[in-house]
């Protein structure tokens, strides 16, 4: 099925009604990886999605919902979606997942237990934040066979109160003022006994989860988002991005600062940071790859900020045998439920693992490289992964792998995609109010135009590759220029 022959480009009329919400988000299943479109039922009242049917993990059930909660027009989503992996013996899934929070670098220190029964976690034990429990279930939904969480039993410790809920609720419109992923001008935020109640209007339904997500990272035990409503008319060409008055560099080096603190895979380095003229320089020492990857994420989510330098250096706590690492690494490829049935073979010399074989595509060779980086000891990846079809590369015999000789596309095919690519930037909440060209050929696709905010510009390639383009030429340009006060 053509993505063209359902939803154009433009459209002269702005319905969006419920029933082309469902078919946006189906079409959206059937191109984005890691997601059984078929075994998936869409149905949506009034903006509201119920998402019902099966997939194969707990990472492919959030991963639906995520894909429909980006869709333009969604308000929330009800994910109804029944897990239906392959069965693991318990004893082996419990040693998987005890195997997959000890190897993680960013868990292997946490206090948490578990126990496995027909397929259900239970996590007990104790972390120190609510950011940290996440981290935590990320890591456990990751292991194949894990079909549910139960996780009453695994506590945030309170601590003694520190902020009062007047500083609470500053500290929450602080962060959303600086975080280029929301636009809170017409969002209202107060507290109460650490209860924070959030109203207004914000443009997409993930937007709402990431305000949510901030207010629970500053300590809240209890978040009302009931008055934040969901409306298409917020979203516009300068709504995502909006500096207000200029920023200094010293401002937008504290605001980087307190995006850190509030991430608990970096906030126990005291690296160096530095901000000048809107570019962002990391410096220091961190214990594991997964916590360089992620300042440089954090800090590029912080308004003002349009380039970031990381010269971090990844020097591990303890000392790992390479053979330990790239055993670890095989496992948690092995684990990962999106690349199941795939086979690897990995070096690991010096802390730096070469990962080698094939994937499908794309977002299989992310995968892989993610599942690698999360592994305490490793400190760099060289993905030598090669995608599509043909040999694999390995490391017993090459040490590069072989560019892909892919057929040359035709022209229909080049047409084809650039309509799926122009109906997906439609359909986006991130993308469907920015000035993209479009072109194609070959198979290879070149971006135009502007975009606003550095996010969107990244997206926007995302996006691209995963409906197939063999190459994305990004020429999209940021339309805020930076303005910095004197």
């Amino acid at each position: 099925m053509q993505t063209a022959e359902l939803f154009p480009a433009t459209a002269p009329v702005e319905t969006l009604g419920d029933a082309d919400i469902s078919a946006a988000i189906r079409q959206f299943f059937l191109t984005k990886k890691g997601v059984a479109s078929s075994s998936i039922v869409v149905n949506t009242r009034e903006g509201i999605v119920e998402l019902t049917g099966f997939t194969d993990s707990l990472l492919a059930q959030q991963r639906a919902e995520e894909i429909a909660l980006a869709v333009r027009g969604v308000r929330g989503v009800i994910n109804e979606l029944v897990i239906g992996t392959d069965d693991v013996p318990d004893a082996q899934l419990r040693l998987d997942v005890e195997r997959a929070l000890a190897n993680d670098a960013a868990t292997e220190d946490y206090n948490v237990r578990c126990t496995a029964a027909d397929g259900v976690i239970t996590l007990t034990g104790t972390v120190q934040s609510w950011a940290e429990k996440q981290l935590v279930l990320r890591v456990v939904q990751g292991v194949r066979g894990v079909q549910a969480l139960e996780t009453e039993l695994l506590h945030v410790r309170g601590g003694e109160l520190i902020n009062s809920d007047e500083e609470m609720t500053q500290q929450i419109r602080e962060l959303l003022k600086w975080d280029i992923r929301v636009n809170p001008a017409l969002v209202e935020v107060r507290t109460n006994d650490r209860v924070v109640h959030v109203s207004g209007t914000v443009g997409s339904a993930a937007e709402k989860n990431r305000i949510v997500a901030t207010a629970y990272q500053t300590g809240a035990v209890r978040v009302d988002a009931r008055d934040l409503f969901v409306a298409r008319w917020v979203l516009g060409k300068e709504l995502p991005y909006n500096p207000g008055a200029p920023r200094t560099d010293q401002e937008v080096e504290q605001a980087v600062r307190d995006a850190l603190r509030y991430d608990p895979r970096v906030e126990k380095f005291g690296f160096l940071v530095q901000v000048h003229d809107g570019a962002v320089t990391l410096a220091g020492t961190v214990s594991n790859l997964r916590a360089r990857q992620a300042a440089t994420q954090d800090a590029h989510h912080v308004v003002g900020v349009w380039e970031v330098h990381n010269l971090l250096k990844v020097r591990p706590e303890r000392t790992r045998p390479d053979l330990e690492i790239r055993q670890a690494v095989l496992d948690a490829l092995a684990r990962q439920p999106y690349l199941a049935g795939l086979e690897f073979s990995v070096n690991v010399l010096s802390g730096k693992a070469y990962l080698y074989g094939r994937v499908r595509n794309h977002f299989e060779l992310h995968q892989a490289e993610d599942a690698a980086a999360g592994i305490a000891g490793v400190v760099a990846i060289e993905n030598l992964l090669t995608t599509g079809a043909g040999p694999a590369a390995s490391a017993a015999d090459c040490d590069q792998p072989s560019p892909e000789e892919a057929a040359p596309a035709s022209g229909f095919a080049d047409h084809r995609l650039a309509e799926r690519i122009r109906s997906r930037y439609y359909w986006s909440a991130s993308l469907h109010d920015q000035d993209v060209e479009v072109q194609v050929e070959q198979g290879r696709v070149t971006l135009t135009g502007t975009v606003a905010t550095k996010l969107a510009r990244e997206i926007a390639a995302s996006e691209a590759y995963e409906l197939g383009a063999r190459d994305v030429n990004n020429h999209l340009l940021v339309a805020q220029q930076p303005s910095f006060a004197l």
